[in-house]
């Protein structure tokens, strides 16, 4: 193998893979990236897998001669991307030893306009080829669709794997919507997108017509698969589709030339809408931006031990008190006024949790509907996207 490319290039396309390249792998080989050359082409292929995670990339490059090698990933990203700007030649020899005792290694050797490389690489068949979806479900999903989802779900996702399900998002897709939900069981987010796309076929029985079972499924994906489905649908267009090839365990995302592949998490999800109350005795209407600065700033004099905001929701003079206490830093107050429906209240939250919905919310104004101090309160956008933002209170002590 032999190839020819810019730094810039290669650095960009390794920086791709390198994430689905496990810190501890099971095998020697999971610690390489493989290279595939293709002279037809005249393009490079990289791909990285961790047996649950695979990410795909390809470029293009002048390839002299063709061929593949696995190439120590953290060994290669740490010389790419130190090299200047400037045409790179990556060429395999057999035989051409980095000392006495590699006489048979395979040496992968690298030139570059400041200077020469070689290090050992692995041969290519003991890498675990990406898993291929070849019968199940295919469909075209629009990139802005995927984007707001994601956007408004990834960050309620659980970071406790004990928790197995609750660490993915859990997606619905039906023919004209997709829905987005994620918890971990002290918040719950749900967003609705128009899947505006071509229409599901099932792969499974040529000619079978299409059918509910087949336009409308169900799967629940890791949170870091979802993060790299992020980083790829940030290098399409917001126009764009993004192709999904599905069957049990197994997804594949295809975008360009990058693709991802991942297992999906067994077990079943929990029935979340049924937490979401359907009749509340409140509701506030509140600038999202004012709200989400108030926190932030009282937020630095919070209990570290507890870190929760206190509200004193004032019906008669439509205002919201927010306060935070420590006893051993001091205490901080602000107000602001809100248009308030229903009676007065003292209500708590976690900043965490209260601030990531607030930034998660993309429009201006926001409703808050609750029913008492202890119960479910839901977080919406006035307009906008159709997103469920549903937080539990911390107990206030008398």
């Amino acid at each position: 193998m032999k190839l020819i490319c810019t730094q810039g290039e290669l650095n960009t396309n390794l920086s791709l893979v390198l994430r689905a390249v496990p810190s501890r792998p099971t095998h020697p080989v999971l610690a390489n990236v493989l290279f595939e050359a293709d002279t037809a082409t005249q393009q490079v292929r990289l791909t990285a897998f961790d047996l649950s995670l695979g990410i795909q990339t390809s470029f293009d490059a002048n390839v002299e001669e063709e061929g593949a090698i696995a190439i120590p990933a953290k060994l290669l990203n740490d010389i790419i991307s130190r090299l200047p700007d400037g045409e790179i030649t990556l060429e395999d020899n057999i035989g051409e030893p980095v000392n006495q005792s590699d006489v048979n290694s395979l040496i992968v050797i690298l030139t570059s306009t400041s200077g020469r490389y070689q290090m050992r690489g692995m041969d290519v068949e003991e890498f675990p080829p990406l898993p291929q979806v070849e019968a199940g479900v295919t469909l075209q999903l629009p990139v802005e669709a995927l984007t707001e989802g994601l956007r408004g779900s990834l960050f309620a996702t659980s970071a406790d794997e004990t928790k197995q399900v609750l660490t993915g998002v859990h997606l619905t897709v039906q023919q004209e919507n997709l829905e987005f939900a994620a918890t971990d069981g002290h918040r719950l987010a749900v967003v609705e997108t128009t899947n505006k796309a071509e229409q599901v076929e099932d792969d499974t029985d040529e000619g079978e017509e299409i059918n509910e079972s087949t336009s409308s499924f169900e799967l629940t994906l890791p949170a870091r698969t979802l993060r790299e489905l992020e980083r790829m649908l940030g290098m399409r267009q917001s126009d764009d589709t993004v192709t999904l090839h599905f069957e049990q365990g197994q997804i594949v995302f295809q975008g360009g030339e990058y693709r991802l592949t991942s297992r999906t998490l067994e077990g079943q999800y929990p029935a979340y809408r049924q937490l979401i109350p359907r009749q509340f005795q409140r509701q506030i209407a509140i600038d999202r931006r004012q709200l989400l600065s108030s926190v932030e700033r009282i937020a630095v004099l919070a209990d570290p031990k507890n870190n929760i905001v206190k509200f004193t929701i004032d019906s008669v003079n439509q205002q919201i008190d927010l306060s935070v206490e420590s006893q051993d830093v001091g205490s901080a107050t602000e107000s602001m006024s809100a248009q308030v429906t229903g009676d007065s209240l003292d209500i708590a939250f976690n900043i965490k949790y209260l601030t990531d919905g607030l930034k998660a919310l993309s429009t201006s104004n926001i409703q808050m509907q609750m029913n008492g101090g202890n119960s479910p309160v839901i977080l919406t956008p006035l307009g906008g996207l159709k997103m469920t933002y549903l937080i539990m209170p911390v107990q206030l002590r008398e």
